[in-house]
């Protein structure tokens, strides 16, 4: 190879080099910018920008959800599942726990009676407890209806009944004289019950005490009176407490009661249902560890998922008696209370040795102290 052709060789080489650069420039210019068009035809104004169409945004959001859903699965909506599963496991053990106390206290109310689809009083069901025969026997012993609430304090045949069944009964259900004295005791346990007027001004109205009753242990009356308000009564109440004018004929004083009340609550056990009305009612205070109150017994609210329990849908549902149909009779619902702390005893003394121990606590430490030890 000569040397023109080699000064020709790197001429050319130069040329091309141009050339590319030329080019390369070239393609630089014609690239749009942010916000224009991909080309700019003939005629087209490169100042103006080019609307986003919507269509063109819902597409591209289409299509990159479709690829993450194509991708991986949806991991939110297992969350959800799993988080709905779990919360929804512990409400069913709560129903179930609730279902299981409700039937423990279901199955115990069929125990003492009678046919189911018929009502009965708390005075035969407690009567009918006491002496351990079934209610139905005992109304068809004395001639008695199932929702009676005046029932014999001593039991003996009725000489209108002449059915074998009904004569064996009664022929069982006669006490010693020993008995019949103790079961008209005013003994350690007693059960009270107040009915109330309204008094003042309906929009200032207030409760005052028209009624008050008590019984024993087993059910026999201790104390059954009227009381006359000090104030005037605007509102009788009668459709639920049983009062009427009429009955403050004879009616005991405010004092008189407050002292007959006062005289039977010394150094006893009160029973009674939401006590602290009555209590209040009266005027008269008593130690917190000598009261035995249903509806504070944890037992019975649960049944009302943890609410004050009405002392009727205890009566149903516990003892499977019917109470407070129309108007409240105070001797039916002081009978009720007896008979549902009665069933129930050793739970509510367990949960009331909780709060109120019997032994001191110097006592308790030593116990504790050789068991340890033992």
């Amino acid at each position: 190879m000569n040397i023109s052709n080699l000064v020709d060789l790197s001429s050319n080489w130069k040329l091309l080099q141009q050339r590319l650069k030329a080019g390369a420039s070239q393609s630089a210019s014609s690239k749009p910018k942010k916000g224009h068009p991909a080309s700019i035809g003939d005629g087209a104004d490169p100042s103006r920008k080019r609307k986003r169409q919507p269509s063109d945004t819902s597409d591209s959001k289409t299509s990159k959800s479709l690829k993450r859903s194509a991708s991986a699965p949806n991991l939110r909506s297992t969350q959800t599942s799993k988080a709905t599963t779990t919360k929804k496991a512990p409400k069913a053990s709560k129903m179930a726990s609730s279902t299981t106390a409700t039937t423990d206290f279901s199955a115990a109310a069929a125990a003492p009676s009678l046919d189911s689809s018929k009502s009965i009083s708390a005075s035969l069901a407690l009567w009918a407890e006491d002496n351990d025969i079934p209610a139905a026997d005992l109304a068809r012993a004395y001639n008695l209806p199932l929702t009676a609430v005046n029932v014999p304090t001593s039991i003996t045949p009725s000489t209108s009944t002449t059915a074998g069944a009904a004569a064996d009964a009664a022929t069982l259900l006669t006490p010693s004289d020993h008995d019949s004295a103790s079961k008209t005791a005013v003994g350690k346990y007693i059960a009270m019950d107040c009915e109330m007027v309204g008094v003042g001004a309906p929009p200032h109205e207030s409760s005052a005490l028209a009624r008050v009753s008590i019984v024993n242990y087993h059910g026999h009356i201790l104390l059954d009176c009227f009381v006359r308000p000090k104030e005037k009564v605007t509102d009788w109440r009668t459709w639920v407490s049983g009062v009427r004018p009429e009955d403050m004929e004879g009616a005991l004083t405010f004092e008189e009661a407050q002292e007959k009340v006062g005289e039977l609550m010394k150094d006893r056990i009160v029973v009674g249902h939401a006590i602290k009305n009555d209590l209040e009612v009266l005027l008269i205070g008593h130690p917190k560890r000598d009261i035995r109150d249903t509806s504070r017994h944890p037992g019975f609210r649960k049944m009302a998922k943890g609410r004050t329990p009405a002392l009727k849908k205890l009566a149903k549902e516990v003892l499977g008696i019917e109470i407070q149909g129309g108007q409240h009779s105070s001797i039916e619902d002081a009978r009720a209370c007896m008979l549902l702390y009665r069933r129930y005893k050793d739970e509510f003394e367990r949960e009331h040795e909780k709060i109120w121990p019997s032994k001191p606590k110097s006592q308790r430490k030593a116990e504790k102290r050789k068991k340890k030890k033992a």
